[in-house]
């Protein structure tokens, strides 16, 4: 019996890593061998900046809740802890869409926490 060297497997595998790589310069996007590493590592990137997104995004609401809060004579570190005292459960990313969308809110928000580290 005769053997199968380019079966449909094979060229199946292949294309799908080629279809994955368009778009890619040079013969990254054209050559099986080369665009097989490319593609492997560009979704190992994808995997591991799905993850660093997140931190990402968090530095950037303290970053805008620490502005906002400058704004009003707090530093960002004792804001948080003046909500902490003050029981106000409400998270960065909130806060920081509060500070750019309602400052009024921000404000009551800040003195709140102003007021509990007062006492």
């Amino acid at each position: 019996m005769s053997r199968a060297v380019d079966g449909t497997r094979r060229k199946d595998h292949r294309k799908k890593i080629l279809k994955l790589a368009k778009g890619y310069w040079g013969r990254r996007h054209s050559n099986y061998k080369v665009a097989k590493d490319a593609v492997a590592k560009a979704l190992s990137d994808a995997y591991k900046d799905r993850r660093d997104k997140k931190g990402v995004f968090r530095t950037l609401w303290i970053a805008r809740i620490n502005a906002a809060c400058r704004a009003q004579d707090i530093s960002y570190s004792r804001f948080i802890e003046g909500m902490a005292k003050a029981g106000v459960t409400v998270n960065r990313k909130v806060l920081a869409d509060l500070a750019i969308t309602d400052p009024a809110a921000f404000t009551a928000i800040v003195e709140k926490a102003k007021a509990a580290l007062q006492a």
